[in-house]
Parts: structure tokens; sequence; C-alpha cells
């Protein structure tokens, strides 16, 4: 309801200027000329006023220039001087415009800027620019064009490469925010600015770090399920410390992480400055595609062929017309057209050839988008072909990219493309990589919108068993668990392992396996070992107590030799998993700098570095999350009928998955961890071998803080009472809620669901159920009251069923001290204390979070909502905006 914080950053309505200009050497800096000179030829409607740092006069004086805005563009030595005289006039927002200011400088003039309210871009900022709002608040260069797309950058040399590049391609901004070493605002507070932007549809941001990975991920998926975002980073780090104790920390790199952290958040991650340039074209299209099916319209064969080939290579379908599309459009072609895939128009295609062809691929019922390439041919005006499609475009609800080739016989009809806004490139590759970025986005975002199915609840851990284990251990001062610790840490978690015992002379081995049957397998046991089998320290199918005996002085002989200062236990023995048509697998953690805990699956075995099949996912683990992560990997293929065996279970393998993001969760010593191999068959999934790291928790205040996504917060559970018996369970909405939500909306009266959603509809939308039930825990929260009732079966019989019968609901407002909240009670529960106890603890999970104040809209003539509010302690306040509405607001 209320304006973003950083409004009177981006939307200011007068700007007070410090740029230095009393004639003394050294009193104007480069970028105080250009920023004077970039406002004064632009036409901001807003009032605009200069001051120099050592004025003179009253505070009276002072107050007459009170500005939403103030830019700092002065030698580094004025700055703080400058920033005081901003807090004087009352600034809301500072930009300070240079370069080269130190750490020490920086804390220095954010420590002012907080101490005085002042929300600062800067310093090392090269500044901002508002196109629509004809505002160039920057040393970037000339103010770009209008148009919706925001780009954000920590590099300002970039930022001004693109503006100089978007001059010649027709592409325009809502807003270009140019961010540096050691600025106090963040990319996370742009995101969620630009989120709420209606000037912005779409988002590019160039990246080189990241402070808060938490707060990067909220503020990143709040845009991208908004807007589409694409980011590209600079920066490929290698894998982390941990590569020489874990397969994990060996085959996962910072890079894959930084992807799987995109792909979580639904942005898209592009590689490339070329890319880059790509995307930001691409996005400047007025229409999205709703799939990945690119129809290629040519007038040459050779072209078209290398589009088919790279749509190929990129994952994407080739479009293609129905036989009755095709044979309608085939009359209207030359009749050495083709049509079977590539639509290849032929050498002598005209402006009317390719005007038909485009509008019978805007109605083609096979296709999601479409590229249209061009080859100069001696008599073909270029120019009107591409007026043609110019006149075509606006009628289009599917994206058109085009490739003009050549170049001196192309200028003028790129000229015209751009000027439509019809994105065009050089190179048949280049069209096709810019339809697949923007594909790719619409793929993560139908990614996010599946709601899984309920989840069979699983068994409660031993988390106390398990930090006991890990305490011992680090009390000890060792970091990594033997293996028979690993797998008792497993099983506190109920992770199936095999069943394995320490020996610790050949005597001892050949009685614990006689103990559990033949065939066995010995494993050296050591805490300076990582990899067993390095040291020939593993042994399998030992079939006898001879081979045993053999087998373990051998091992003991061969492991001293190759590592005389390795500290060894013994040898454990095991039975063998008992599966020999199980497939191995492997699932891992790593720990990466920023984001913190990861999880991996992929194939197993003593090859797994070589083989290197991973797939990656950031914790925690719901059921839809665990199954994308299984078939992101090679080896999910061999999980079907493989090679004469049965499929195996693959729910085994993917409540193992959620076992193992409930131990990142909940034990934040866990810095790393091999579970290799994983069997799988028919009859389910097997740890066979473990390897834990650990170490002492990070520090940090708040929940969970060692994850960069907070995970279901289980403690907020209750259990309340119903007047006249009974009981329902308060608890915060789960992504396997999704069902019960949209049944709680469907028995809502139509006055109550009106009341709610201020609409007549009947049921949610896919996207409003994952919406409401795939939530961020950190910027909102949702509470759904769960009853538990007794409904006939098909038998004749009766069982238990959940259904959801109140939810309440707060969202964070923009200036993060605020929230917003929402009400709905299911129509036979009302009157029973049950929305009452549902403000109540929205509030008090709002206030656990710091938030000062919550308020919401209710209808005017919702008489027993206002009635409650009252009661609760809410102020009912006039809406100006809209008098249908009144405004609750209530402190915290």
């Amino acid at each position: 309801m209320e304006k973003h914080y950083l409004s009177p950053l981006f939307t200011p309505g007068a700007i007070v200027v410090f740029a230095g200009d009393d004639g003394t050497p050294g009193s104007q800096t480069p970028h105080g000329r250009l920023i004077r000179a970039q406002l004064q030829a632009a036409a901001f409607a807003g009032r605009v006023s200069y001051l120099d740092v050592g004025m003179s006069g009253t505070l009276g004086d002072l107050a007459q220039s009170q500005s939403d805005l103030a830019i700092i563009a002065l030698p580094n030595e004025q700055l703080a001087a400058a920033l005081e005289v901003a807090a004087r006039i009352r600034s809301k927002t500072a930009l300070i415009v240079s370069s080269g200011v130190d750490a020490a400088l920086s804390q220095r003039l954010q420590a002012i800027a907080k101490q005085h309210g002042i929300h600062l871009l800067g310093p090392n900022s090269m500044g901002f620019q508002r196109p629509q709002l004809n505002l160039n608040a920057s040393a970037l260069g000339p103010l770009a064009r209008t148009g919706s797309l925001a780009l954000v950058s920590q590099s300002g040399a970039l930022g001004s490469s693109i503006l100089d590049w978007a001059v010649k391609n027709g592409v325009g901004f809502s807003t270009v925010v140019s961010l540096g070493a050691h600025t106090s605002l963040d990319v996370a507070e742009v995101l969620d600015f630009l989120a709420q932007d209606r000037r912005t549809q779409s988002i590019v941001v160039y990246l080189e770090g990241i402070c808060n990975a938490r707060r990067f991920m909220s503020a990143l998926r709040a845009a991208a399920n908004v807007k589409p975002v694409f980011v590209l980073k600079a920066g490929r780090k290698p894998a982390g410390s941990s590569a020489a104790l874990t397969h994990s920390g060996a085959i996962v790199g910072s890079d894959d992480v930084f992807d799987a952290a995109l792909q979580r958040a639904g942005a898209v991650r592009v590689r490339s400055f070329v890319q880059l340039f790509t995307a930001a074209k691409g996005l400047s299209a007025r229409n999205l595609p709703v799939g990945k099916r690119l129809a290629v319209i040519s007038n040459g064969g050779g072209p078209g062929v290398l589009a088919a080939d790279w749509t190929n290579e990129l994952g994407l379908e080739l479009g293609v017309l129905s036989g009755a599309e095709a044979s309608a459009l085939a009359p209207q072609l030359s009749p050495l057209a083709n049509l079977q895939s590539v639509i290849d128009l032929g050498e002598e295609a005209a402006a009317q050839h390719y005007h038909a062809a485009v509008s019978a691929c805007a109605g083609g019922k096979g296709i999601d988008g479409i590229l249209v390439i061009l080859s100069p041919k001696p008599d073909l005006d270029t120019t009107a072909v591409a007026q043609a499609l110019a006149d075509l475009y606006p009628s289009l609800v599917k994206p058109l990219v085009t490739c003009w080739m050549g170049d001196e016989r192309a200028a003028e009809a790129r000229t015209i493309l751009s000027r439509a806004a019809i994105p065009t490139y050089r190179t048949p590759e280049a069209a096709v990589d810019a339809f697949s970025n923007i594909a790719s986005f619409h793929q993560n975002q139908q990614l996010l919108q599946q709601t899984p199915p309920p989840l069979s609840p699983l068994a409660k851990p031993d988390l106390e068993g398990a930090r006991i284990l890990v305490e011992s251990v680090l009390a000890e001062r060792r970091k990594v668990l033997t293996e028979m610790e690993s797998k008792a840490l497993l099983a506190a978690f109920h992770i199936p392992v095999t069943k394995t015992i320490l020996a610790r002379s050949a005597s001892e081995a050949i009685l614990i396996a006689n103990q559990l049957g033949y065939p066995v397998a010995l494993k050296i046991d050591s805490p300076d070992i990582s990899h067993k089998s390095d040291v020939q320290g593993v042994a399998l199918n030992l079939q006898n107590a001879a081979a045993v005996r053999d087998t373990w002085n051998d091992m003991m002989d061969t492991v001293k030799r190759l590592r005389p200062d390795a500290r060894i236990n013994g040898v454990t023995i095991q039975n063998m998993s008992g599966k020999p048509r199980g497939r191995e697998l492997y699932i891992g953690v790593n720990t990466d700098e920023p984001f913190g805990p990861v999880i991996s699956f992929g194939a197993g075995g003593t090859m797994i570095e070589l083989i290197a099949d991973r797939a990656i996912e950031l914790p925690p683990l719901n059921q839809f999350l665990a199954q994308r992560l299984i078939d992101r990997a090679r080896s999910a293929e061999t999980l079907g009928s493989w090679r004469g065996a049965p499929p195996a279970d693959r729910e085994s393998l993917e409540r193992m998955l959620l076992r193992v993001s409930e131990m990142v969760c909940a034990l934040p010593q866990l810095k790393a961890m091999d579970i290799n191999p994983v069997i799988v068959d028919a009859a389910g999934a097997l740890a066979v071998d473990a390897r834990v790291v650990v170490d002492h928790a990070p520090r940090g205040g708040g929940d969970y803080p060692h994850l960069a996504i907070l995970p279901y917060p289980s403690d907020r559970e209750e259990e309340w009472p119903l007047r006249g018996g009974g009981h329902y369970i308060m608890r915060p909405v789960h992504p396997n809620d999704a069902e019960m939500l949209q049944d709680f909306v469907r028995r809502l009266s139509p006055e109550s669901r009106y009341m709610r959603f201020v609409s007549t509809m009947r049921e949610l939308s896919l996207r409003m159920l994952a919406r409401f039930t795939l939530i961020d825990y950190d910027r909102e929260m949702a509470l759904v009251a769960v009853h538990r009732e007794r409904t006939p079966d098909e038998q004749g019989g009766f069982r238990d069923t959940d259904r959801i019968i109140a939810v309440s609901r707060y969202v964070t407002n923009p200036d993060l001290a605020s929230c917003e909240f929402s009400l709905a009670v299911s129509d036979e529960f009302s009157g029973q204390g049950i929305g009452s106890r549902m403000m109540h603890s929205i509030m008090d999970v709002a206030r656990s979070k710091g938030l000062e104040q919550i308020e919401g809209l209710v209808l005017s003539n919702n008489v027993p909502m206002l009635k409650l509010m009252r009661s609760l302690g809410f102020e009912v306040r006039r809406y100006e905006e809209d008098m249908d509405f009144r405004l609750c607001v209530r402190a915290l």
C-alpha cells in the first residue's frame, strides 16, 4: 500500500546537487561536471538546485533546499561534509558519484547516512538513469532511450558499454543503476524496488559479488516471480577447500552453486557479455514466449539449417505448422517453398511471402515463437520485408526475433526493425540464443508454479542424538567422522544404512563376519584417509573366514606402506548390499561461500570425479525439488527398466534426499558429506558408505544463519481447542498444502470469497496457488488452521481427512518495518474465535521478525472483520485512495 522506501531516490520530486564549481582548482571532479551537464541537458520535470559544501547561511536558508534526493559528485575529502549538509536539509536519499573511495571512508559515509535515516546509493557508484522521467543522474553517458528493461550493474564500465550498444540496437530502459565496491545499497534492495516498479517489465543484472546470500535470494525470487530476470556473473571460482576431503567438494564448484541458486529463484543465467546483450535485446520485445517451440522462416536453406541445429543444441524444439496449416499457407508462397520443418520460402521470396508465413506461424498451434531470417539477394528489397514485419508486429501475440544477414544492404532494414522494437541479430545462432533466454524464463516460472502433492509424514529424526555425536567429535578436536560415526549420524535421520561393525584385529574381523553372514566387505577406518580405494582400503565380496583374515593382513600392510602418517582405527566389516541389480548413485553435501550448504546428486562409485555426473540444489528440499534434482542428473535414466533390471524405487531416493535436507537444516556444523555409493533397486535405497566433515557452527543471529533459504519453520506449530470439542493444528503453510488450500477456497461462500479476494472467482489459479503455498518465510508468513475430520470412504467406512479451515497471512512492506495482513475463516467455523487466534499468532510472527507495524485493507461493508479488527486493537481509518475500503493499522 505504501511507496517503496527507494522511491525518493529513483522517482524524486526535488533534487539538490553538490557538484562543486567555485572556480578554485580541484573544486569540481570530472563526474561533477558530467552530472551537472547531464541534468541541465535533460528535461527533468522536478526541481533541481545546486549547493556548495562551504555555503554560508542559516538553517532556515538550508531548509529552503529540502529535497528527495541529494546528488554528491565532489572530491573524496568533501564527501562526508556534503552528506552532513544533505542530512541538514532533510534529504530522504543520497547518491554519491565517485571512484576510489576506500573501505574506511565508505564505512564513515554509511554511518552518517544511517544516523540520519538517509538511503545511500554509493560511494563508488556511477549513478543511475530513469529515462521516462528524463532523469540522468549518472556519469554513464547520455540519457538512454525509454523502454521497459532495467539494468543493474556492479561495473560502471560495463554499464556504460551496454548503454552505448543500446543506442544503435534500439534497446530502451526504464532504469539503469550502477553499483560499485563498498556501495551502501546492494543488488537485493535495488531488485526489491524494480520488482514493484510499474515502468519495469524485465531486468538484467551484471553481478560481481554478493554480500548477503539470504537477502539476495529472497529479493531475486520476489523479482523473478513477477518479471524476467537475467544475470551475468563474473568470477567463476574453483571448488572450495573441502575438495580434498569429500567427492562433493571435488566435483561441485561455486559456479555450479550459483547456477542452482538462480534456478531456485526462477531467474535465468547468461554466461557471456554477448549473451547479456542478446538477452537485453530479446527482453525489449513486446511479447514473451509460453513454450520452447521456435518456428524458423528463411529465404535460404543454409541459414535455416544453422538455426535449426542451434535450436536442437540449446534444448529447444523446432516449431512446425500442422498439415492443415501448411496447406492453407502453401498457395500464398512460391511453388519452390518448403514447409516441412524449417519454412524455406525460396530465393524468390518477397515481402508478401514473409508476411504470409509470419501470419501463419502466429496462428500455428504448435509454435511458441518465430524467427525470421533474411539473406540479401540481388533483386530482394530487404527494407520492404522489414517494413512488412514492422506493420504486422503490433498484431502478433507471439515473440518475433529476426536475423538480417549481411552488412551494408541490411543496415536500413535493421533501422526499421529497431524502430518497431523488433529484436534483430546478425547471425542465426544469436537470434536463437535470444529466444532460448526468454523461453528459459518461462520454463523456470513453470517449475516455480508446480505444487507438489501431499507428502506422507516422515518419522521425526533423533536430533538430540545427532547433536551429541557431532559435538563429541568436535570436542576431540576432530572434524572428520569415521565411517561408523557417519552412518550413525545418517541412522539418526532414518536413512537406511548397511550394518557396520569395527574390528581391531584379524580375529575380531573373522568373528564379526561369521555373525553377519557372508559375503562381506572390508574397509579401512581412518580419520586421515578421505578416499579408501586410493590406498587399496576396500575389499568386496569376501566369501569365507580365510579370505577375511588374509584381506585384513594385506590391507593393513598396504595402507601402512602407502600412508605411514595415517591414524588407523581398524577395519569395518559389513554385509554386501544384497542388491546385485542395484544402481550405484551418490548424494553429497558441500558448503559454498556465500550460499552455504548445497546438496548434490548423481552417479556414484569409484569413478565419481571422472564421470562428474552431478545435479545441485540448495536446501531446504521438498518432494518436488527432490524429484527435479534426480531428474537433472544423467544417471536418472538408469532408474527405469535398465539392462533387464526392474525399475528402481525412486520414492526411496526422494525420501533419502529429504532426509539429507533435514540434516543440513538441523545441523549447522555439517560442512561436507559423501554418501557413496547409494545403491538403489526395486526394493529401495541403501547407503553403503558415508563420510561426514563437521566444524563449529557459524556465528550469526536469526533463524538458520547458515542457510541461504529459510526452511519450513516447524517451531511455529501449535494445537488449539475448538469451542464445543475437538481441536485444530495451527502451523505455517507448506508447499504440499496446495490441494487443501484450493479446497478451502472452493468451500468459502461467494460472499466470503469476495470479502477476501475482492473477486467473484471460484477457485485459485495455478499461479496464485503456487504463490500462496511456495512462500519465502524470510519476508512473509502464512499460517493455516488444519482440522481433522472423519469422512466417508469408497468402501462404506470412514477415514480421517485433514482440511484447512482458516488462513492468516502477512507480507512485509517495502519499508521492511511494516507488513500487510489478510485473513479468511471457513464459514462453518466462523464465530469460534479462530480468526482472533490466527491474527494474534500472525502478529507474533511479525513481531519476532522485528516488524513494527501491521496494516491491511478491509472492505467497508465487511462489518464482522472491522469489528474483529477493533477488538484486536487496530485503528480503523478512512482509505483516501479508495473509499470502498478501510485501512486497519496497529503497532506491533
